[in-house]
């Protein structure tokens, strides 16, 4: 996806992270609910009229300005009297702060069994990361960051999916 359309805009993620949540939000509201891929065309099934009751979510991944890494958050939820630590490269936009910061929710992959990483992509350190036995959807964890958009350089959409609320709840 081209971000700037020819012009120096230099808000070329915050740009299309923007046009994610505004989607989102029109899948939301059309739903009553509260809260090759590339971006555009995820943002195109997304918003298609015949997914009224289909996915909700563009699942993303962000890659950091400077060395140009993927980008992993860290959270950590209570689990009873523990805490569980999540990592993950995989986010749902939730809404803009201000400016070009917005609040993310950590996904994690849905999958069948126990996870572990896939050790036919070893070569490629920005795929392990992916287990072996993924479902193809989300989970999501309830775990937010807010993040300054202007510290990546770069965005992969995913296609659209609706995630697996946490708990299976």
């Amino acid at each position: 996806m081209s971000c700037s359309h020819g012009k120096q805009s230099g808000e070329c993620v915050c740009d299309v992270v923007r046009k994610i949540v505004r989607a989102q939000n029109e899948v939301a509201e059309a739903q009553d609910d509260c809260c090759t891929t590339g971006c555009e065309q995820s943002i195109e099934q997304l918003l298609a009229p015949t997914t009224a009751n289909g996915p909700t979510t563009i699942p993303f991944l962000l890659y950091c300005k400077g060395d140009c890494d993927l980008f992993f958050a860290t959270g950590v939820r209570p689990d009873n009297s523990t805490f569980d630590c999540i990592e993950t490269p995989v986010f749902k936009a939730k809404k803009f702060k201000k400016n070009c910061c917005v609040e993310l929710e950590l996904l994690e992959f849905e999958t069948n069994g126990s996870g572990g990483l896939l050790s036919s992509h070893q070569h490629n350190k920005d795929c392990n990361f992916i287990p072996p036995n993924t479902t193809g959807n989300f989970v999501e964890t309830g775990v937010c960051i807010t993040v300054d958009l202007h510290c990546f350089c770069a965005i992969q959409c995913l296609n659209p999916v609706t995630p697996v609320a946490p708990g299976g709840c």
